[in-house]
Parts: C-alpha cells; sequence; structure tokens
C-alpha cells in the first residue's frame, strides 16, 4: 500500500469536570487526510486554501512533527505527501489540531504495516498536541484515534480506559466562529485548588462517569459541574451564562465548555431536545450579530478509520 486516505472524527474534551482526562469522539465532523509514500526522502505537506497561515515546514506542522517522529522511532528516511482537508476550525475547541495528530498517525502506521500499537499512535499523536498547546495532553487524540469515551487514566505511564455511554444520548455543540487558542487558554488557569473543591470535583467526575456507565440521566446531570476550567474560561466566550442556562431551561443534563473553547456542549436525552437546545443556540448567537455553527451528534464509537487505499 503506497496511498491511504482517512477520516478523524472532532472531539470534546475536558468533557464538563474531567480537564486533560475525559474525551469523547463526535459523529459527523471530521477531517480528512490523505498521505502518500514518495521515492525520496521529503515530507512534503499540501497547502490549505481556506487556511494559508497554517505552517508547512515539516518541522512546525503538526502532520510533519507527528509522521517524523514515527519515522525517526524506525530510523526510517521516507518522503511523504500530506494532503489536509480540514473541516473543523483551528481554536474551535474541537480538536482541530488533535484530529491532524490522530489521523496522521494512523494513516502512517498502516502504510509502515501497524508497526505500532494503538496505545504508541496516541503518544505519537501528543507531540502534535505539545507543539500547538505547548503540552503533551491526551483528551482530544485518545477520543479521535480510539472513538468513544475516553478517561485518560495517567499520563506517566499513559494509560487509556475506554467506557460505555447510553447510545441514546445526543450531545448539542455551539461554535462561535471566533477563535480561542488553546496554548492561551490555558495561561489563564489556576494553577492550585483549594482541597475542598478537590473533593467535589472528584465526587463530580465519579458521578458523571457512574452515570456514563450505567445509562443514569440523574448521575449525568449532577457531574456536569466543573470548578477548574469554566469559571476561567468563560469569561473568554461571549455570552456564556446566558447559552448555558437556555440549554439547562430547555431541559439538557448539562453544558460546558469544548476543550478550550469558545465551542460549548450540552448533554441531551434525546434528538428533538438537542435539536431544541441547537435551535435556540443558533438565534441566541444570531441575536449577538456572531456567526456560529451548530451541530447535532452521537458519542462516536468509531474513532480514526481507513477512508481508501491504493
Amino acid at each position: 500500500m503506497k496511498k491511504i486516505k482517512v477520516f478523524a472524527p472532532a472531539t470534546i474534551a475536558n468533557v464538563g469536570p474531567g480537564y486533560d482526562i475525559l474525551g469523547l469522539a463526535l459523529e459527523g465532523v471530521g477531517e480528512h487526510l490523505e498521505i502518500e509514500l514518495l521515492d525520496s526522502d521529503a515530507i512534503i505537506i499540501h497547502p490549505i486554501p481556506e487556511y494559508p497561515d497554517l505552517p508547512l515546514s515539516p518541522n512546525e506542522n503538526i502532520a510533519g512533527i507527528v509522521a517524523q517522529a514515527m519515522l525517526n522511532q524506525l530510523g526510517l528516511k521516507q518522503g511523504l505527501s500530506i494532503k489536509i482537508e480540514k473541516a473543523v476550525k483551528p481554536g474551535s475547541g474541537l480538536g482541530s489540531s488533535g484530529c491532524t495528530a490522530a489521523a496522521t498517525a494512523f494513516a502512517l502506521n498502516e502504510l509502515l504495516d501497524q508497526a505500532f500499537s494503538q496505545l504508541e499512535l496516541v503518544e505519537f499523536a501528543m507531540l502534535g498536541e505539545k507543539a500547538t498547546s505547548g503540552k503533551a495532553h491526551a483528551d482530544n487524540v485518545a477520543a479521535s484515534l480510539v472513538g468513544g469515551f475516553c478517561i485518560i487514566k495517567s499520563y506517566h505511564p499513559l494509560e487509556i480506559l475506554n467506557i460505555p455511554f447510553p447510545k441514546e444520548l445526543r450531545i448539542v455543540v455551539a461554535h462561535p466562529q471566533i477563535e480561542v487558542k488553546t496554548a492561551d487558554s490555558k495561561k489563564i488557569l489556576k494553577k492550585e485548588m483549594v482541597l475542598p473543591d478537590v473533593i467535589t470535583q472528584m465526587g463530580n467526575i465519579a458521578a458523571l462517569i457512574s452515570g456514563l456507565t450505567t445509562s443514569n440521566y440523574d448521575w449525568i446531570r449532577s457531574g456536569m459541574n466543573d470548578l477548574i476550567a469554566e469559571p476561567i474560561r468563560s469569561y473568554l466566550i461571549p455570552g456564556f451564562a446566558q447559552a448555558k442556562s437556555l440549554a439547562m431551561e430547555t431541559g439538557a443534563l448539562g453544558c460546558s465548555i469544548s476543550g478550550s473553547g469558545p465551542s460549548i456542549f450540552a448533554f441531551c436525552e434525546n434528538e428533538n431536545q438537542a435539536k431544541e437546545v441547537g435551535d435556540k443556540w443558533k438565534q441566541f448567537y444570531a441575536d449577538l450579530e456572531i456567526d456560529s455553527k451548530i451541530y447535532l451528534s452521537k458519542i462516536n464509537a468509531r474513532g480514526t478509520y481507513k477512508m481508501e487505499e491504493s
């Protein structure tokens, strides 16, 4: 096999109280990436017309960084042609960089006859996240690669748990068309928490995970309170408090920031409820004169997969 095209799903990271440890994959939105083996040893990253500011140097581009690390690990000098079709806007809070990193790791591994394990692919993809945000976090790339709902149980060593979730659960995402850089949003977070808040946050995570694994919507609702990122990052998102109130008044199980924002998301019990929240959010941002995109989704259990090969 000399060429492969893959799809990597967009993701929601942090997921309420799960800062840097919880991530889930979305359906219907993500990124296509094509890699072709070349006879030379050059890594060529093709321009993306919609995003002319993204670097094309393999040492600066996420795809190039991940690919080069994989080749170096095997002691290979192999030329690559990498074409990226971005449907997830950088700075959206929907794992744009994670999509690219996950897609690259998966695709190149297929061309290398699956030389690496899935966990090793996550570690390679994390290098792309580090280049973007300054920190090699795994919640986006693990969810995009593996699919489903992921818990990053440990970083040293890396341990990822993929847990059951209610198949009927629906997610509505609103992406106001503004940019919040992950690196910047990380800088404003507090470095320490007082013990009572730590205990509350751990209880919220426990309730959320228990609710997901047992399809108990009351527990999901009780666990969707974040004391780490949301209280601070919400100030970077126009109208967040009002948008959250709209979702909760409509019956959503919970609402929080997707990744570092500006996208926000809500868990809903069914598709009709998700559509109602999405419609209200669309009108809300229109009233603020902010363009927005609305996505309705299940949790995507598939993860990154092969589209075609030749």
